[in-house]
């Protein structure tokens, strides 16, 4: 069916018809010039990200319910990343005469999938005509008791720094999908298949970084698992732009330096052979990657007992004084600089 054939308020309708509210807060949902909610006695938090066709994401592997589950849930882990609890979300689009309206219900099948996993409403947002690609803005409201909230300035000297899951993989996932897209390219240019023909990438043995890459998760489960563990982290962001550009902004905005072992920085198997077979340095990749969405926090270090029995966390380090800078120890031992390489979003 044809976007035209529904209109603005159709299509919104159509959308959004049968999206009933799971939170209290939630006063007034979609349908009116704007959402109400009320919070009491708690604090609000408020994050938005914008998603670029051929920046953020690229429709030639990318499907829309895969694109619409991983646009929430970058926006649900800014939520959980400060110690917050998703509430609400707003979600504008913008589209071309290419994109049917199968296309946004898929889109939005794969939102709502994200939302009622953490029990988000989606109360609103706007759509809009494009003329130079996909273009999808999100708006995710939280909550959060004043004394729970966990800020990047929090961090002090000897605070442990710990990662949860691991981390690379989305970025090998992002390496494989743009190989299997020039190879399959180039087929088509020497014209060993046609362009009617299905696209048949090799994903064998890989289905882990693919899945990383495409539909990443939010770790509410981690702070779940630290609060039940009696742990309060002093510092905490998730990995959005890799390890190494989130420690910068942490060891910054708490005054502090840091040094981290690289033998600590979980990796998993499958991240490292396709490292292996890329040529690449599988460290590197960790560091720099991005996209994980895993939670890097610090924690104090009478901690450390608890942290090192908690499964899927792990100490990679520690915070030092400013002066000391932000040190890599290599496996050998060596010393380097930590430098900010991860993901620039508006660098040329």
């Amino acid at each position: 069916m044809e976007i035209a054939k529904l209109g603005e308020f159709g299509l919104i309708d159509h959308l959004t018809k049968d999206i009933k509210p799971q939170n209290e807060s939630t006063v007034k949902g979609v349908g009116d010039d704007c959402a109400v909610m009320h919070y009491g006695d708690k604090e609000t938090l408020v994050t938005t990200d914008m998603l670029m066709e051929g920046i953020h994401f690229d429709l030639t592997y990318v499907d829309m319910k895969h694109l619409g589950y991983k646009s929430a849930m970058v926006n649900i882990s800014d939520i959980f990343a400060m110690g917050g609890t998703p509430r609400q979300m707003v979600v504008s689009i913008a589209l071309s005469k290419r994109f049917i309206v199968e296309d946004l219900q898929d889109f939005y099948d794969g939102l709502r999938m994200a939302c009622d996993k953490w029990k988000v409403d989606i109360v609103g947002g706007d759509t809009t005509s494009s003329k130079t690609g996909l273009a999808i803005s999100i708006t995710c409201i939280g909550e959060a008791l004043k004394d729970d909230i966990i800020y990047r300035n929090g961090a002090k000297d000897t605070d442990l720094i710990c990662v949860s899951g691991d981390l690379g993989a989305a970025y090998m996932g992002l390496q494989l999908l743009e190989r299997e897209k020039t190879i399959y390219y180039e087929q088509l240019k020497e014209g060993k298949i046609k362009e009617e023909d299905m696209w048949k990438p090799e994903f064998d043995g890989k289905e882990y970084l693919i899945q990383r890459q495409l539909q990443p998760e939010a770790r509410g489960d981690v702070l779940e698992t630290l609060r039940n563990a009696g742990i309060r982290p002093t510092a905490m962001m998730d990995i959005s732009d890799g390890l190494s550009s989130e420690l910068h902004h942490i060891c910054k905005q708490s005054g502090t330096g840091c040094r981290i072992y690289e033998k600590t920085v979980p990796i998993d198997y499958q991240t490292a052979l396709m490292a292996e077979e890329l040529n690449m340095n599988v460290t590197t990749c960790a560091l720099n990657g991005g996209e994980d969405y895993e939670l890097l926090f610090t924690c104090p270090i009478g901690d450390n007992e608890k942290l090192q029995e908690m499964e899927g966390i792990k100490v990679i380090g520690y915070m030092t004084k400013p002066e000391f800078g932000l040190k890599l120890i290599s496996r050998d031992g060596n010393e380097f600089d930590l430098l900010a390489q991860g993901w620039n979003p508006i660098k040329d």
